[in-house]
């Protein structure tokens, strides 16, 4: 299934991928984006497997995670996370980290479908906790492209590190494209 999805995209839609992959990395975190609709899933799963990184695990709401649809998101590679105010999101990740030898999640740094005037910052204190590099992976709807940055570590310029990422996504077209990013990040 995955396979013929992303033949579908990568050959029959032309998408392209442009950058390569860090295979060599232990751990890393992807920030995938821009986030607008429900068909990024799709693409993201064709891209795992366009790339070979089925390695790489997402994480998801709990709430996703029940019934039939739990067993497909456990065997797609999907975590539940607790996200009410009272768990430490990034805690519970980071413990996750800490607890395997080699250990890869993509997540959306929005944190939602939705516009969001600035990206959620959890993504980067878990880098930071778990001493991970990041690995941002953008993809444009607007030109057909997959693009993937280069690896880097948290600095200890926090403010230089959040305007690098904003850079790197601004621009890049997501399904709805009042939706991509164009702001800033939280915090």
């Amino acid at each position: 299934m995955q396979s013929l999805l992303a033949w579908w995209i990568f050959t029959i839609r032309g998408w392209k991928i442009q950058g390569q992959y860090p295979y060599a990395l232990k751990k890393s975190i992807l920030v995938v984006a821009p986030h607008t609709h429900y068909l990024d899933f799709f693409l993201g799963l064709a891209i795992r497997k366009k790339l070979h990184i089925e390695f790489v695990h997402f994480l998801g709401k709990k709430e996703l995670f029940w019934g039939i649809l739990g067993v497909i998101l456990r065997y797609l590679g999907g975590f539940p996370v607790e996200r009410s105010k009272h768990s430490n999101q990034v805690d519970q990740v980071v413990s996750l980290y800490n607890s395997k030898e080699s250990f890869h999640i993509a997540l959306s740094p929005e944190g939602t479908r939705k516009k969001v005037e600035r990206l959620k910052t959890g993504f980067y204190h878990i880098a930071k906790n778990a001493h991970i590099p990041i690995v941002m992976i953008g993809m444009d709807v607007g030109t057909k492209r997959v693009v993937i940055g280069t690896p880097f570590y948290t600095s200890d310029n926090e403010m230089a590190d959040k305007q690098k990422i904003v850079a790197f996504f601004k621009g890049m077209e997501g399904f709805i494209p009042a939706y991509s990013i164009t702001e800033d990040i939280e915090g």
